[in-house]
């Protein structure tokens, strides 16, 4: 077993360490907060992670609190696991509960970090919602945002791209916690400080923590980044000036979300078969920033994605909107964008929504990223139940079968109609719940709930701080 790379706080850069009233004040804005919060906490088992669990557990207790640590294995590198459980003893000597979740299968063989990334959130929302933690903190400091900031940057991206990492931010947790799953808020309190300032914690505490390597290897873009911006600080391009302009982004991007979720809440309607009626007349003539952003929210919801598409592509389309009425659909981003009774539609395109889901009585399951789909307890099929998209095949030979003359059918704009979820089993369609039809005539052990996933906000009209 190779041993960990272990820095102990003898050796560390002295600063002025972040005391626990600015602490405090770090945390407030991001409250309320319930009576006795308990936090769960991402930790490596880096300086800025292991800092940030001492702080946040005085935090905690001050307020007859817990928290508890979460440490993912990755297992990337032969030793991550010694490091984690390296992570668990230090905990423990300090009267914190510490939890290892490990990164199981296949590991991709390129753009790892990115994906090690994306396992990371999982399996940490994942955790805090089966045990019914609201509260995520991640140690992201001063030097992390103006990484971010330039990785931006350096990717061309707009202005909520700049605006980099948020205090908060919502994370959808589908398939837990009944309908809709849940929502875990992540907090980064730790945004305005630098990492010096964090080291001196430690050294305080006489804490030790580990390095990793990785995060120096020249094969990853935010490591070239961040080595040039050290090299340009003389010249005033330096990481607190950086983080300054994020912050000042993020103030930009929370006014233009609040004026977004107006702007929905009077020209955008959300139907429960899954897609939205866009009020055109009023929403061009909205200011051009919330028009788009309008637009980029709804791409994404009906899209079953977490962010909208690309900013040329998305303006390519707002633009056209703008000019004039559409003649004709368009598609983009997993949607279908169609003029409808002098709104526009924006719904799923159906050849998009090609994921099948198995379900056994009982069940509740996420299907394409925007339904939750159940299976009740009793409900009568043959072979195995299967859900997926209705197609277009298999509407005409059920508009002969429903129940109401197809009257539930004909409240369904037909661009939608092919992308609706239906139940089948080996003799073909057994239920589709958006249009009250049920083969065995039992409609309710067959659900479907309109709630589309996205890490922004969780939901078409919900908050981003």
């Amino acid at each position: 077993m190779t041993t960990p790379r272990i820095v102990h706080p003898a050796g560390a850069d002295i600063g002025e360490a972040l005391g626990a009233a600015e602490f405090a004040r770090l945390m407030a804005p991001a409250g309320p907060f319930e009576p006795a919060p308990h936090l769960a906490i991402a930790v490596s088992g880096g300086a800025d992670s292991m800092a940030l669990t001492l702080l946040a557990a005085a935090w905690a207790r001050r307020r007859k609190g817990s928290v508890t640590a979460l440490t993912v294995d990755h297992r990337l590198r032969p030793e991550s696991g010694a490091e984690a459980r390296q992570v668990g003893r230090w905990l423990s000597g300090r009267g914190i509960a510490h939890k290892i979740l490990p990164w199981r299968g296949d590991k991709p063989a390129s753009g790892v970090q990115a994906a090690a990334r994306a396992a990371r959130m999982r399996l940490l929302a994942e955790w805090c919602a089966r045990h019914n933690i609201l509260h995520l903190l991640s140690g992201h400091q001063l030097e992390d945002q103006a990484g971010t900031l330039m990785l931006r940057l350096a990717a061309g991206s707009g202005g909520d791209g700049l605006a980099a990492m948020p205090l908060v931010q919502g994370l959808a947790v589908q398939d837990l916690a009944g309908p809709g799953g849940t929502s875990v808020r992540l907090l980064r309190p730790l945004l305005s400080t630098p990492g010096a300032r964090l080291r001196a914690v430690l050294h305080g505490h006489g804490q030790a923590w580990i390095d990793d390597p990785s995060n120096r290897k020249p094969a990853y873009a935010r490591t070239r980044l961040v080595a040039a911006l050290e090299e340009m600080t003389p010249n005033g391009l330096a990481a607190p000036r950086l983080a300054r302009t994020a912050r000042r982004a993020g103030q930009d991007r929370a006014a233009l979300e609040r004026a977004c979720g107006e702007a929905l809440a009077h020209f955008v309607a959300p139907h429960p078969a899954g897609y939205f009626e866009l009020d055109w007349a009023p929403w061009r003539n909205l200011p051009q920033a919330i028009s788009r952003r309008v637009l980029n929210r709804l791409l994404a919801r009906a899209g079953a994605r977490d962010f909208g598409p690309r900013l040329s592509r998305l303006e390519r389309l707002w633009q056209e909107l703008l000019g004039a009425y559409p003649k004709h659909a368009a598609t983009l981003a997993g949607c279908r964008i169609v003029p409808y009774r002098g709104s526009v539609l924006i719904c799923r395109e159906p050849a998009a929504a090609c994921e099948r889901v198995q379900l056994q009585p009982g069940d509740t399951r996420h299907w394409d990223r925007r339904f939750t789909v159940v299976l009740g307890r009793g409900a009568e099929f043959s072979g195995e139940c299967i859900v997926g998209r209705l197609g277009s095949e298999s509407i005409s030979a059920l508009r002969r079968q429903l129940a109401d003359e197809g009257a539930a059918l004909a409240r369904i704009p037909a661009a939608v109609r092919p992308s609706l979820p239906a139940f089948r089993d080996l003799d073909g369609v057994v239920a589709v719940p958006h249009l009250n039809y049920a083969r065995s005539g039992a409609e309710r052990r067959f659900g479907a709930a309109f709630c589309p996933a996205g890490s922004v906000g969780g939901g078409a009209f919900g908050p981003v701080v």
